[in-house]
């Protein structure tokens, strides 16, 4: 199909392809307003200035146009990208909740890195985020959970669950060897109040205790941090980031009610057997990525093959190479199935 053709076509193939509910609507439009603006105005720009130079003779403005062409190219990908995300929750912010595995303090730090990287990529996307619950730990953070809020974060972020390693010379070793490190990432989408979710009070046990971190008065005198216990499944949550602790048992319910819906969608999804046979370990064998920075530097996806030489660039939160690249990856074994 040619350029062109993809934006005119583009919203009918969504709407074809991806049987939104209402509220999912306003999201179509703005997509085929980008859609509509790409083809009125950048590639009628692009055409109109390489036909000039065509007529003129004109070499000059070679370089304009190979830029125009990468510009439209880029644009094409992303608008692509968004035809792949048709699934009923990919609109919706995220929940990722990181927890250490094998490699005591080392994963401690490596979930520290962790957090970084997508608070960063978050940054580069013009996402929100902000920390639900941290468990510190000796050299870093032992759990964390942060909220991401944007249009689609949960479509991109589920991508990221998965067990990731991480192979470098620890800081913490003296004798300056190397150390194998492992973190677990899970992705839940915020889901809003139109999706009913039950919770019966007496399903519950709601613990409070004082919030930890680095010290302070409010920290150190009242029992504001809050923990949610679902007993019916054993699901656990935690929020300690806000003063109040009405504040903070509103937010844990926020989660409460995510990993809840989550849960129940597993359990009625025909390949959930898949699913649970699939889960792995936090350790050596069952990672989807790995991050080596020692003896060479290379990330690289174990689902995909994906690779990447540029480590820092990386763990600065350009992983979208890594996103697109499972999406599109998924999106083709789905076809070949169907």
């Amino acid at each position: 199909m040619k350029l062109s053709e993809f934006y005119y076509d583009l919203p009918k193939n969504l709407i074809a392809q991806n049987p939104l509910k209402e509220r999912d609507a306003a999201r179509l439009l703005v997509v085929e307003r980008k859609s509509g603006d790409i083809r009125e105005k950048s590639f009628r720009d692009v055409k109109e200035l390489f036909e000039l130079a065509v007529e003129e003779a004109d070499e000059s403005v070679a370089e304009e146009i190979r830029t125009g062409v990468k510009r439209l190219q880029a644009k094409y990908e992303q608008l692509k990208l968004l035809q792949v995300l048709g699934e009923e929750n990919d609109p919706f912010s995220a929940f990722v909740t990181i927890h250490s595995g094998a490699g005591g303090t080392e994963a401690c730090d490596w979930v520290s890195m962790l957090l970084r990287m997508y608070s960063r990529w978050a940054e580069n996307h013009g996402f929100k985020t902000a920390i639900i619950d941290m468990l510190e730990a000796e050299g870093g953070i032992k759990s964390v959970t942060v909220e991401i809020t944007g249009e689609y974060a949960f479509g991109f972020l589920k991508t990221e669950t998965g067990v990731h390693r991480l192979v470098r010379i620890s800081p913490f070793d003296a004798s300056r060897r190397r150390h194998t490190s492992f973190a677990s990432v899970f992705t839940t989408p915020v889901i809003d109040d139109t999706i009913d979710v039950e919770i019966k009070p007496e399903d519950l046990r709601v613990d409070t205790y004082r919030a930890g971190g680095a010290g302070g008065q409010h920290v150190n005198k009242t029992d504001s941090a809050v923990r949610i216990t679902h007993l019916p499944t054993g699901i656990v949550v935690q929020c300690q980031n806000e003063r109040s602790q009405h504040k903070n048992k509103a937010m844990a319910m926020k989660v409460l009610r995510s990993r809840l819906y989550e849960h129940y969608k597993e359990q009625q999804d025909e390949e959930r057997e898949k699913v649970e046979s699939e889960k792995k370990d936090i350790a050596w064998g069952n990672q989807i990525r790995s991050y080596v920075l020692h003896p060479y530097s290379m990330v690289k996806d174990h689902r995909t093959k994906i690779e990447a030489g540029n480590v820092q660039a990386v763990m600065d939160g350009d992983i979208d190479q890594f996103i697109e690249g499972y999406l599109m990856s998924a999106a083709g074994a789905k076809k070949q199935w169907a």
